[in-house]
Formats: structure tokens, C-alpha cells, sequence
């Protein structure tokens, strides 16, 4: 497995780039890449040339966090440090929907696989938003319940805050990473907190499940490891290292072969899921990457695998995985 870069586009926002997610193909058009940055737009692209497939869009006050695609490539949503979610038709960019929160409970946000919900991670407040996708109505809230074994330095007893989030491929599991370090694991149909998996004592800003097994879940975090853990068994199955800083981003291949990384040391890294271990680095970037996705699966005529990540430095960067 190798990644070859294909384009990078500079200057593609007038800011720092947050957030990445790849739009799924429809029978109209291929699939086309979702960035939102600092400059409060977000912007769509066509691969593999990475022009804009759109003008920018706006409608945020703030900084644009976070942003996520629907599984069937009709609708996306971005989150903003502005509190608000904005949900959009891809194609026409109307709205067609405003998400509100009170302010730092808007941060990393994912569809469930199907589509039928948004989860979103609710920062100071200590849960996972759930919104229903065809009334645009919070359905529920999932809390962190406070760890019995609480550490002498977290004064707060249980002041999780929340960052990241990511469903299981079979839509059964819903995990999230807290600034302490904490992954939560919950069981969505039944609303209930299954159990915490240890193993990072600060930030967890990504997660994601191997698309082939519900089982299996990977971490990013600021102490520059990588965890795969075995979400069910609330094991540790392996501690990654390569990154010299923070890790931001982690996605996995559709294949499940391999993850991706983006880190503040300015790099993008493979991981080779058979070896455990790093197999390739990607210096694109001349500043920290805050997201790496890989293209879903899809499209007529689409066989080649495709990497994004997205930095700082105001670029977008574009591979081709095999």
C-alpha cells in the first residue's frame, strides 16, 4: 500500500483549513470533496483536479469547525464556532436547515450510516447531540457519566468536554473522544453508556471504526500516538507512534487496510493496519494538518483510492492510495 501525491491546491481558503469529508458520489455527478475553514465559508471540490465544484458558501459567523456529508451525497452540514450547524442541499447550496446550540457545545460531527441521524460532539456539555435527519429535531442527548476512578488532577470530576465522534459501519455504536483523553462508548438504539476505553490522558480530536469490523476503533490524540482499540472488549489492541506532535486526524481506507493520519508536526502519515506501524509520510504541508479523509467507495468508473488533507497553511493536498 503506497500514497503518491497527485495536486495540491494553495490558497484554496483565504484562512487555516479545519475540517475535510468527501461528499459520496450520486447518479448525477462523482463524488466531491467538503472543506471548511477559518474564512467561515466552506467549499466544494472536483477531484482530481481540485476546482471548485461551487462559490464558497457562508452563512457562518465564525470559523468553520467541522463538516460532514450525508451518506447519500444529497445533503451535507457544516458546524461552526459560531454555535450554529448549517444543513444544505449539495447541489443547489440552499439551506434547509439551522442547527442551534448554546456556545462550545458545537464541535466534530458525523452522519450515522443510513443517514437517519446527525450525531454531533457537544463540547462543555459533556454529550453527543443526536438530530433527527428528516425533521432536523434534537432526538436526544447522550451524557458522560462521570468515571468512578476519577484521576487526582481532573478537578472537575466529570467536565468531559467533548471533541470528536464516530459511528460504528453498522450503526449500532456511537463512540467519543473528550479533551481529557477519555473515549466513551454508547449504545445508540438503547441511549446507554456502555463503557470508557483508557489509554490517552489528553486530547482525542478524531475517531473513527474500521469500515469492516464494529469492533475495531481508532483514536487520534495529542500525546502523538495512534490507538486501535477493540471497542467492545474495551482492550487496547495496539499503541501507534511516528508522529513528533499532536495527532488531529485519522481516517481509515475503505479497503480497512489502512489509516491515515494528519498531525501539528506538518505531516500526513499511512499506517499499515497488518504491520501496525507507519509505512509512509507525506510533507505536502508547511503547517499542522488538521484533517485527512479518504474517498468513500463509489462513483461510475471510480477504482482508484484518494486521500485529502487539509493544513493550516490554507492548501489542500490530494493522493492516490493503492
Amino acid at each position: 500500500m503506497k500514497l503518491a501525491g497527485l495536486k495540491t491546491a494553495e490558497n484554496a481558503h483565504d484562512e487555516s483549513i479545519w475540517a475535510s469529508a468527501w461528499v459520496p458520489a450520486t447518479d448525477n455527478r462523482p463524488a466531491l470533496l467538503l472543506t471548511g475553514s477559518l474564512d467561515e465559508t466552506v467549499r466544494l471540490w472536483r477531484t482530481d483536479e481540485l476546482s471548485p465544484a461551487a462559490p464558497p458558501l457562508g452563512g457562518h459567523a465564525l470559523g468553520v469547525v467541522s463538516v460532514a456529508a450525508h451518506p447519500s451525497g444529497v445533503v451535507a452540514a457544516s458546524a461552526s464556532l459560531d454555535s450554529f450547524i448549517r444543513v444544505f442541499d449539495v447541489e443547489s447550496n440552499s439551506s434547509i436547515a439551522t442547527l442551534e446550540a448554546p456556545p462550545s457545545e458545537v464541535w466534530n460531527m458525523q452522519f450515522e450510516p443510513k443517514g437517519t441521524i446527525l450525531a454531533v460532539a457537544g463540547g462543555s456539555s459533556a454529550s453527543v447531540k443526536l438530530w433527527d435527519t428528516s425533521s432536523w429535531q434534537l432526538v436526544d442527548s447522550l451524557s458522560i457519566p462521570r468515571q468512578e476512578s476519577s484521576r487526582p488532577t481532573d478537578r472537575t470530576g466529570g467536565g468531559k468536554f467533548v471533541l470528536s465522534v464516530a459511528w460504528s459501519p453498522d450503526g449500532k455504536r456511537l463512540a467519543c473522544g473528550s479533551m481529557d483523553g477519555t473515549i466513551s462508548v454508547f449504545d445508540v438504539h438503547r441511549a446507554k453508556f456502555l463503557h470508557h476505553l483508557d489509554g490517552h490522558f489528553m486530547p482525542v480530536r478524531s475517531l473513527v471504526y474500521s469500515p469492516l469490523d464494529s469492533r475495531v476503533l481508532f483514536s487520534a490524540c495529542d500525546d502523538t500516538h495512534v490507538h486501535m482499540y477493540d471497542a467492545e472488549g474495551k482492550n487496547l489492541v495496539a499503541s501507534m507512534s511516528g508522529h513528533a506532535s499532536w495527532v488531529l486526524s485519522v481516517d481509515a481506507s475503505p479497503d480497512g487496510a489502512a489509516i491515515a493520519t494528519g498531525s501539528s508536526d506538518r505531516t500526513v502519515r499511512l499506517w499499515d493496519l497488518t504491520m501496525r506501524a507507519s509505512v509512509q509520510t507525506m510533507s505536502s504541508h508547511s503547517d499542522q494538518v488538521w484533517s485527512v479523509a479518504f474517498r468513500p467507495p463509489g462513483g461510475t468508473g471510480v477504482r482508484a483510492g484518494r486521500l485529502a488533507s487539509v493544513s493550516d497553511d490554507k492548501s489542500i493536498s490530494l493522493y492516490d492510495y493503492s
